[in-house]
């Protein structure tokens, strides 16, 4: 008896070292228990040590890889990574509108973990305009910084998710891992847009620096639930666990000189 594969796009720029990026993505969506397809939006030179250069992909050739997935597959769930410049924002969303793509999972790479930020203001400015398009966002702390315009702390935290979503227009999963804390748990920020519950979601702090494509990783397994048919909040916190359990996994792995990545698979 014939059956459908369950589907997720992902639409992000390719980590030659295998750590984050699409990469990361493919791998998780696999794991979560879909099938993954990819468009990519920039090839980079990258190890566990850092980026060493990065190659646009043609906006010709980006139309051409999204015109010959979204008119073949059906998706249950597109996930988004960075999108470099605002003509590769425009076209990305243009595209994901007229084939009326929904659960639109969209993380908002504007930052490094240097702290180093990786678009242009003005392609943070364009992205701004396009964030009520997506069904959930999941900036990190400093990322929801610059979206917000003020800083975040503990004593802000919650009402920055929830004013990030009311200012946007759009579901927030605000990740508190770059939070200043003593504690032995991180605390994650889910504000769901329409029904306008905050969700808090508490998990163990694992100590180790294994944690390259944690966020791409993250976001393309809320994305795989959600094509999975779970409802936003049960998305996110089997996805929150499984990017946990990830890096347990791969906490005592080596891999390279640098940051190590999660371990998707356990192995």
């Amino acid at each position: 008896m014939k059956s459908t594969y369950k589907s997720v796009l992902t639409i992000a720029g390719s980590d030659s070292g295998g750590g984050a990026g699409i990469q990361a993505d493919i791998k998780s969506i696999s794991a979560c228990g879909a099938y993954a397809a990819s468009v990519i939006t920039a090839t980079t030179a990258q190890n566990t040590v850092g980026v060493s250069d990065i190659h646009a992909i043609p906006i010709a050739h980006l139309e051409m890889q999204l015109e010959a997935v979204l008119s073949d597959i059906e998706f249950g769930a597109i996930k988004i990574g960075m999108l470099h410049s605002c003509e590769v924002i425009k076209t990305v969303f243009e595209k994901l509108e007229r084939y009326g793509l929904r659960n639109i999972v969209l993380d908002p790479v504007m930052v490094a973990t240097s702290g180093d930020q990786l678009i242009t203001n003005e392609a943070i400015a364009c992205l701004k305009n396009y964030l009520p398009k997506a069904s959930l966002i999941t900036p990190n702390i400093q990322e929801a910084a610059l979206l917000i315009g003020h800083d975040i702390d503990q004593q802000n935290f919650e009402a920055t998710a929830i004013e990030i979503g009311q200012q946007y227009h759009t579901s927030v999963l605000l990740k508190g891992g770059h939070l200043e804390t003593e504690t032995a748990s991180m605390v994650d920020m889910l504000f769901e847009y329409d029904s306008k519950v905050v969700h808090k979601i508490i998990h163990p702090r694992i100590d180790t620096s294994n944690t390259h494509g944690t966020g791409c990783s993250l976001s393309s397994g809320i994305a795989t639930f959600l094509a999975l048919g779970d409802s936003m909040e049960k998305a996110v916190r089997k996805a929150c666990r499984f990017v946990n359990e990830s890096i347990a996994a791969g906490k005592d792995k080596i891999l390279g000189k640098g940051n190590g990545p999660i371990n998707h698979f356990g192995l």
